[in-house]
């Protein structure tokens, strides 16, 4: 028997969260640093109209999310995680890129028991559904909705994250630091 039912998000938890500041760039002819993105909300960290951000995004999503690459030290954590723990990607992706991100794990070997595309961003039912122990995210909303369901979050640390949390969340930057917590702590099933 496993000892967790891990679920975790994919952009910005197990991919770099900044991989296409370069396409938005490019579409909006801006200058936007990493550093400048402090809110998840990308139609204001750009500047735009909700609809115009929108549009580049329907637009370019194969792009965008063919451009992702893998966070560093993500994998060899995955790799042990796995051995003893159930891992559950749960996405706010769509299933517009549902191929797409099948092969990003398939050519990155991400290692998972199942992949979720929710295509919204709530998340608390199916953490629910998978009897989730612990959830990485990297969206702060999603990380409040999950804690204040009642499950153990980590937050992996982004420029657009930087609020105030709960004791249900714990923020991190690396995923030494996520392997450490998971390996040290026991966490409660939510009932």
């Amino acid at each position: 028997m496993k000892n967790l039912n891990i679920c975790i998000d994919i952009d910005g938890t197990i991919t770099d969260a900044y991989y296409w500041i370069h396409l938005a760039n490019k579409y909006f002819n801006k200058n936007i640093k990493e550093e400048d993105v402090i809110s998840y909300e990308m139609h204001e960290v750009f500047n735009v109209e909700k609809e115009k951000y929108m549009e580049f995004y329907n637009a370019n999503i194969k792009e965008i999310h063919e451009a992702a690459t893998l966070k560093e030290g993500v994998k060899p954590i995955l790799d042990k995680l796995i051995k003893t723990n159930n891992l559950y990607f749960v996405t706010a992706r769509d299933k517009r890129v549902e191929n797409i991100t099948i092969n990003f794990f398939k050519e990155n070997n991400i290692p998972h028991n199942n992949l979720f595309l929710l295509g919204k961003h709530y998340k608390v039912d199916k953490a629910i559904a998978l009897s989730c122990d612990i959830f990485i995210e990297d969206n702060y909303s999603n990380a409040i909705q999950l804690s204040t369901a009642g499950f153990n979050v980590i937050l992996i640390d982004t420029y657009y994250n930087r609020k105030k949390l709960n004791d249900k969340i714990t923020r991190v930057k690396t995923w030494d630091e996520i392997y450490n917590i998971i390996v040290n702590k026991q966490f409660e099933k939510v009932s």
